[in-house]
């Protein structure tokens, strides 16, 4: 049971560091100087990329695309 949570972590931990190498310091700085602004579009697009990945693999489970 302790594999899944290890799993899902690592999941969702992938899916930040993704988002942070997404929106770099010019990127953040064209929508805002406020380092609190960049912070929370880092942390969404972390979160929408891994709820695409747990969305994309529950499809999987369930046809059976992942033995």
């Amino acid at each position: 049971m302790i594999a899944v949570f290890i799993r899902i972590g690592l999941r969702y931990g992938a899916g930040v560091l993704v988002a942070r190498g997404l929106l770099g310091a010019d990127d953040a700085a064209a929508f805002s100087s406020d380092p609190d602004i960049q912070a929370g579009l880092e942390v969404a697009a972390g979160l929408a990329i891994a709820s695409v990945t747990e969305t994309w693999h529950w499809l999987s489970r369930k046809f059976a695309w992942a033995h």
